[in-house]
This record gives C-alpha cells, structure tokens and sequence, in this order.
C-alpha cells in the first residue's frame, strides 16, 4: 500500500500515458550534454597547399588539394563544430507536472518509502547506510530538506545513492531509481515546490 503520510496530489495521480514523462526525460538528459565534439574542415586540415597533379594530361580527375573532403586525411564536410547547441526547453509547469507523475509512477510500483529524518550527525557512510537501511545493488534516491557537511560527508563514498534537495528533483533522476527515500522533514519544501504554493 502506498504510504499514509504522501500528498495523493504528488504521489497518487493517474499516469495515462508517459508523454511528458519521456518530454522532460529527454529534455534532462539533451540538456546534460556537452558540445565539445569538433571535426577540421578543409581549411583547417594541415598541408593540401600543393596540386597533386597537373590539371590536364594525365588521365585522372583533376584535383586542387588533397585537404579534399573526398580525400583520406582530408577535411570533413558538414563536421562538427563545436558550437552545437542540444537543449531543449520545457516550461516550468510542464516540468513540474512530469515530476510529479514519476513519483507517482514509483509510488504505484512501491518504490517510495518515507523516514523520519535524516542528519547523518556522526558524518560516518557505514552509519548513514544503517540509518538510510541501504541495500547492495539497488540504486537509490534520497531527498532531504537540506545537505548539510556531515550528509555531504556520509554520503559522498555511496556509490549507490545520490542525495538531493527536493526542488533538485528532477525525472531521470526518479524514474532511474531503484527505490527513493524521502525525509518527513523535507516534505513541506516538496509539497509548496511541486503544487506551486512557493510562488504564490
């Protein structure tokens, strides 16, 4: 059963279908990538600067460099530059509601469980594993009101979970989670961001 304490208009809405779901997935995922991929044109390809051959006489295409996009080692047409530019734009609300239909999705499948609190006070992995009561092979997602330098520092060296904030939640991060645990003290900061109340 889904946990009393869980908001139904955040974690129990009706997911129809995943459009905007896959939307803000894709979004995310276009948005982390960086452009530094970068091919040589043909005036950019080192040498070239001699005619191979004569233009007339010899039986063979006639031919000006051999920095020829048509050449091994020559330039490459269409390369390239960059300076490419793959982000996508989702509006806020759009995005918003997407988080909110993947945690319901999660919730749906049981893979949403609330703890009281999370302060990581001693700053020791083995502890925060204890507390968080991870498990070996499972990747988790762990939201708290604030990461403060003793979770930074209990959390850093679990290879297995990543720690946020609850307005740092984002759709890949939820949908590719094994399971997320959510601290009842990060709740009302989850709430007035995913229902719009902070902006009211």
């Amino acid at each position: 059963m889904a946990d009393a304490k869980l908001n139904k208009d955040i974690f129990g809405l009706s997911v129809e279908n995943h459009e905007l779901v896959k939307l803000a997935y894709d979004a995310y995922l276009a948005n982390s990538r960086s452009s530094h991929a970068k091919t040589l044109k043909r005036g950019e390809v080192r040498g070239g600067g001699k005619k191979p051959w004569k233009q007339k006489g010899t039986g063979r295409a006639r031919f000006g460099s051999t920095r020829n996009p048509i050449w091994r080692h020559g330039g490459v047409a269409f390369g390239r530059t960059g300076e490419e530019n793959f982000t996508k734009k989702i509006s806020k609300s759009a995005k918003l509601q997407a988080v909110r239909q993947a945690l319901s999705m999660q919730n749906a499948d049981k893979a949403v469980r609330t703890i009281a609190s999370f302060d990581a006070k001693s700053g020791k992995t083995k502890d925060a594993v204890k507390e968080l009561k991870l498990e070996a092979g499972k990747n988790y997602l762990v939201v708290v009101p604030e990461k403060t330098e003793s979770i930074i520092r209990a959390t850093n060296n679990i290879a297995n979970a990543k720690v946020v904030r609850p307005t740092y939640l984002n759709v890949f991060d939820i949908l590719n989670a094994d399971e997320i645990v959510i601290a009842e003290t990060a709740m009302p900061t989850l709430e007035d961001w995913l229902l719009g109340k902070e902006n009211a």
